[in-house]
């Protein structure tokens, strides 16, 4: 039986489909040598995405202080692996790590809920999960947050239409060359992670999103502490009003 392997799958992983089997010593040193390349490949793409993108990460950090200390919310989308990315964005205004001193933001992920998800995928579509949501639960004010390794997810794309119509900010995550995410006028804030990738995707869409997270926990600080500025709505205390 052969062990050869697809070619993006040899490139990935050659120590699982060396000609020979290699011993046992040998498949180590592949192992770490492989995942050595991995890391500094990782670590250089974040390093990218933050330097090429910083100013553009900054801008958005000030949008989202002013949404979030008027009493916006974030709501962040996401499939598959970039549900969990959402879950966790969401989970980092909420729930930020000690040490930073961090307001606690309203922030809620759309792909969480599955019996949501599932439902309006089942009775609507796929392609409505996120736009429904966004419609029953938005404000004008709130926060769009979408995560794509594509950029062209058809509920991603769905969902960013809708809250642009009802006034949302929002911003998207993407890879490769941006996809449709990366059209004119899809999203406010976009950043593209340049790699064809998936993993490496994901990891720096999660680094870059962390630092959004915390330029924006800056700028609210900022704010705030400038003499005479008035102090914005806290997410708690925000009052009801149409939804989108």
């Amino acid at each position: 039986m052969s062990n050869a392997a697809p070619a993006h799958l040899g490139a990935l992983y050659p120590f699982l489909y060396a000609q020979p089997a290699p011993a046992v010593d040998a498949f180590t040193a592949e192992l770490v040598v492989s995942t050595a390349g991995k890391l500094r490949e990782a670590a250089a793409l974040r390093a990218q995405v933050l330097t090429e993108q910083g100013e553009a990460l900054a801008a958005c950090a000030r949008a989202l202080a002013v949404a979030l200390d008027t009493g916006g919310r974030l709501f962040a989308f996401g499939n598959g692996g970039s549900a969990t990315d959402a879950q966790a964005c969401a989970d980092l205004f909420v729930d930020p790590p000690p040490g930073y001193g961090a307001p606690v933001l309203a922030a809620y992920a759309l792909s969480a809920d599955v019996a949501v998800v599932s439902a309006l995928a089942n009775d609507v579509g796929v392609e409505a999960v996120f736009a429904r949501q966004v419609a029953a639960h938005a404000r004008p004010g709130d926060v769009a947050v979408g995560f794509s390794t594509s950029g062209n997810s058809p509920n991603l794309l769905a969902a960013f239409d809708r809250a642009r119509r009802c006034g949302m900010v929002t911003v998207g995550f993407s890879g490769g060359g941006g996809g449709r995410l990366a059209e004119p006028g899809a999203v406010d804030h976009l950043f593209v992670v340049r790699s064809p990738s998936v993993h490496r995707i994901q990891e720096a869409q999660t680094t870059t999103c962390h630092v959004l997270w915390e330029l924006t926990v800056a700028e609210l600080a900022g704010a705030r502490s400038r003499p005479g500025a008035a102090q914005g709505v806290f997410a708690d205390d925000r009052n009801t009003g149409t939804a989108c």
